[in-house]
């Protein structure tokens, strides 16, 4: 189990009652003098691995794995899709809770009742909404407002749920723009992985993976740190890369996993000539790679160093 799995699995249990004798049940702890849940932000850049690491501990977290009766999760997990509305994400998880069909007559309210309705219905406790910087847009806007009123409507009422948003540097900044809700998430926010400081963890996925493989490990040098920078210091685009490596490996009949291996997948990945390519370029490290999601965080927060300068 890694660092932020147990960071995860710790707020969950922050986040439900505990029975008599100290473990977690299926019921949110209210705040607020019993009026309100709490949620969960979970944010880390693109190709982080923050999607499987979710799925891997609320697959594990007990008090919601199993509901006797609907024979079903007490959690849901719902990938927001882009561009999202509050009538096109109510009626995803309307779907997703085994409605496929609203009147399109019905309005924004009155599909939001009957996700209410049906979350209470199928006995939800947790809702997992992925992907969830797609909910709002780049600016802060009517839609956004109510997007925010909708997640607050959640947390509170006859059967208030726990959330969990999981997505980009984006989510962190547009929710910080509405103190209420900023004020109701738990954050994760893992660290970029550090040359030095993680190299040992990564070397020991590669022989892990390898040995699954079947494949010896012909490494040496400096292709940790090279990994690291290839992978934006994202764990799980670090993860994707060494698969793609031993996939390469196996796909030549090669006879061990080396350098060229990391080398021709990257190539592949990034459409890049052998003199940017960071595993064979010798001055790899003033190789300068293209990050989106850093690019909108820092236009996010641009944007909330604004309104907070508006407030003042």
């Amino acid at each position: 189990m890694t660092e932020r799995d147990q960071i995860l699995e710790r707020l969950l249990n922050r986040l439900f009652l505990a029975d008599e004798d100290g473990q977690p049940t299926h019921m949110p702890v209210l705040f607020t003098a019993g009026t309100e849940t709490q949620a969960i932000s979970f944010v880390d850049g693109s190709g982080s691995g923050k999607s499987t690491t979710t799925f891997e501990v609320m697959r594990n977290f007990k008090p919601l794995a199993h509901n006797p009766e609907t024979g079903m999760p007490r959690w849901l997990h719902v990938k927001v899709e882009s561009p999202a509305t509050l009538r096109s994400l109510g009626a995803l998880i309307l779907k997703k809770l085994g409605v496929d069909k609203i009147s399109d007559r019905a309005k924004v309210y009155e599909v939001w009742d009957m996700v209410r309705h049906r979350i209470a219905l199928m006995g939800i406790q947790l809702l997992w909404l992925d992907e969830a910087h797609d909910l709002f847009g780049q600016t802060a806007s009517v839609e956004t407002n109510n997007m925010f009123k909708m997640l607050k409507g959640l947390m509170q009422g006859d059967h208030p749920i726990v959330l969990l948003l999981s997505g980009t540097q984006r989510l962190s900044q547009i929710t910080s723009l509405d103190p209420q809700i900023n004020r109701r998430f738990h954050k994760i926010m893992p660290k970029p992985l550090a040359f030095g400081v993680d190299n040992d963890n990564l070397r020991g996925i590669i022989a892990g993976y390898a040995e699954i493989a079947k494949l010896p490990v012909d490494l040496d040098g400096d292709v940790i740190n090279r990994l690291i920078h290839a992978g934006r210091h994202r764990f799980g685009r670090c993860i994707e890369i060494i698969i793609a490596a031993i996939e390469c490996a196996l796909h030549e009949g090669a006879t061990s996993l080396r350098l060229q291996h990391f080398a021709t997948a990257w190539a592949e990945k990034e459409s890049c000539d052998i003199r940017q390519n960071v595993f064979t370029a010798a001055n790899w490290a003033a190789i300068e790679l293209e990050d989106k999601d850093a690019e909108i965080s820092a236009e996010m927060a641009a944007l909330a160093a604004k309104r907070n300068k508006k407030r003042a």
